[in-house]
């Protein structure tokens, strides 16, 4: 038994980064378990369910918002990190784990073009508390772990891979949930730059509004060009 972790939906303009950690033996898991980007969305959420009723599997999820995304102190490479490591701790503190011994193995889906440092920093930051600032957590509630970072470990790695899967599920029923809250326009997408949906959504609120919806990562060059362009046509009209 080890632990996955891994992370959905770094590079959409809309809605928030998540990140998952699986606490699992990968024979307990289903057999056709896989990087969830190569899988159906009928299927993903078909393994998600399943492995969330497994009794011997721990799983920790945590959301990244787009305002701390947005935030100026940090990056992406630091948020992944940091949602990784808030993630592998819920799924460490819970009863699964309790019976292990340390330090516990952790394969994680790196973040960083360099796999040493992302798993040496994810490794740091699992033994922090998050609380408005970062400090040593020294209660002793999480085990000791040993990290392996590397990239692709989503497609290489069940357990990892497990972990993209309820990531990914996690992202889209937040999605599914931000776009019922925009009721008065077409469907967001899947709020990735690329996606003529999410496009034309962000365009139409923009335009009728004259800023960016609160779902949107406001720093992204995405939601910098909808405004620049906004105002343009603004200032032409004038």
């Amino acid at each position: 038994m080890y632990l996955g972790v891994d992370e959905a939906g770094k590079g959409p303009v809309l809605g928030p980064m998540v990140a998952a950690a699986v606490l699992a033996d990968p024979a307990h898991l289903p057999a056709d378990v896989d990087d969830s980007k190569r899988l159906s969305p009928d299927r993903r959420e078909a393994i998600d369910a399943e492995i969330a009723a497994l009794d011997t599997v721990a799983i920790g999820v945590a959301f990244v918002e787009p305002g701390e995304i947005d935030r100026p102190d940090t990056d992406m490479n630091t948020l992944t990190v940091r949602a990784q490591a808030r993630a592998a701790r819920t799924a460490l503190s819970g009863d699964v784990a309790a019976g292990l011994g340390e330090p516990v193995r952790v394969v994680a889906d790196a973040g960083d073009t360099d796999e040493e440092r992302f798993g040496r920093r994810l490794g740091e930051f699992v033994r922090r508390e998050r609380d408005g600032n970062e400090r040593i957590d020294d209660r002793g509630t999480v085990p000791s772990i040993d990290v392996t970072a590397a990239h692709g470990a989503d497609a290489d790695d069940p357990v990892v891979a497990a972990a993209s899967v309820v990531a990914k599920v996690s992202r889209d029923e937040r999605m599914a949930a931000i776009d019922a809250e925009y009721d008065d326009y077409a469907a967001l997408g899947s709020g990735y730059p690329s996606d003529p949906k999410t496009r034309s959504f962000l365009r139409e609120y923009v335009a009728d509004t004259g800023d960016v919806p609160d779902c949107a990562r406001r720093s992204w060059a995405t939601c910098d060009d909808l405004l620049a362009a906004a105002e343009q046509s603004a200032l032409d009209e004038f």
